[in-house]
């Protein structure tokens, strides 16, 4: 009877690890790798090897060769699936985002735009994508600036385009063009932000177009198309900030204007007018993880159902061993 007893205890334990879904009882094993894909946002320290460290500027502040004052969200991804932050594709790493960048292909200046920046990830590490890998695409916020600059009489500002109607609708496609790319290259989990500048009412508008426009893809039937929203990260940091673990943020001035690199820009929403401040990364990563279970190990509670379980399996079988023996 206890032997018996026993394994049903042994049996229902594993029976309820088996099931909790599978994102949520596997450890960062399954994703071998992490590519990053973007704008300053994420860039990982490229246009900083490309300056020789000179921009952004360390003397301000900005470290890691971030474009703010510690790492993004996509390090503290890369940190917590593999222990290390992540690495600037020009310097043999897996991040090729470069500040500077656009979502629209922009042939005035020599920075990457985001299906470059693929093509050249394909070309280093190609020519088929490792299934197994996480790939992060960030980008938008310098396509609104030009469009924002054409608003203000800059009529160069969206070149080749020369019209703002044809830009928005080249920003939908190419972004999800660059989707479409990774996934017909392999890649099986691709993680897409959102167009920030939620206080941008065009922003708005351009992120419901992309989403509308991402439903449209024909992609693999085993591709998962993880979508994180911006602009509802950026209204719940104003409306409710402790619910991604921040207190109350200064929106009038950045940490430079102020001079709070010292206190860690405490308190603060924006590093340098442009970039949210580490702390803000930071809760993004949270956001991130939490919503698409990024995490390096299984969680506590699956270990301790695996861990009863394993337990009452080996007591019954050195109890059934004794009777045996008897």
């Amino acid at each position: 009877m206890k032997l018996a007893y026993a394994l049903r205890a042994a049996a229902a334990a594993a029976l309820a690890v088996a099931a909790i879904p599978a994102s949520a009882a596997t450890a960062p094993g399954t994703y071998d790798a992490l590519y990053v894909f973007g704008d300053s946002l994420v860039d990982g320290g490229n246009i900083a090897a490309l300056t020789a460290n000179h921009t952004p500027n360390p003397a301000l502040g900005y470290q890691h060769g971030r474009f703010t004052n510690g790492y993004d969200y996509t390090d503290h991804i890369n940190y917590e699936l593999f222990g290390a932050p992540t690495t600037a594709s020009l310097k043999g790493g897996n991040n090729f985002a470069f500040g500077g960048a656009r979502i629209v292909s922009d042939t005035t200046d020599a920075i990457p735009d985001i299906n470059p920046q693929i093509a050249a990830y394909a070309a280093a590490k190609g020519p088929a994508a490792d299934p197994n890998a996480l790939y992060i695409l960030n980008a938008g916020g310098n396509d609104i600036f030009a469009l924002g600059r054409y608003a203000g009489g800059n009529l160069n500002a969206l070149l080749p385009f020369t019209n703002p109607n044809d830009y928005i609708a080249a920003i939908v496609n190419q972004y999800a063009g660059a989707v479409q790319t990774l996934n017909n290259l392999g890649a099986r989990n691709i993680l897409i932000a959102g167009i920030p500048n939620a206080d941008v009412p065009i922003a708005v508008q351009i992120d419901a177009q992309l989403n509308a426009r991402l439903d449209t893809l024909a992609l693999d039937p085993a591709t998962s198309l993880m979508r994180f929203s911006y602009i509802d990260f950026f209204t719940r940091l104003q409306t409710n900030p402790g619910s991604l673990g921040l207190p109350p943020l200064r929106t009038d001035m950045s940490c430079i204007q102020l001079h709070a690199q010292a206190s860690g820009c405490a308190g603060i929403f924006s590093f340098d007018g442009t970039h949210p401040t580490a702390a803000v990364q930071a809760a993004l990563f949270r956001d991130i993880a939490r919503q698409f279970d990024v995490s390096a190990v299984p969680e506590p509670r699956v270990w301790l159902m695996m861990l009863g379980g394993f337990l009452l399996v080996g007591v019954a079988i050195r109890r059934q061993a004794r009777v045996a023996h008897a």
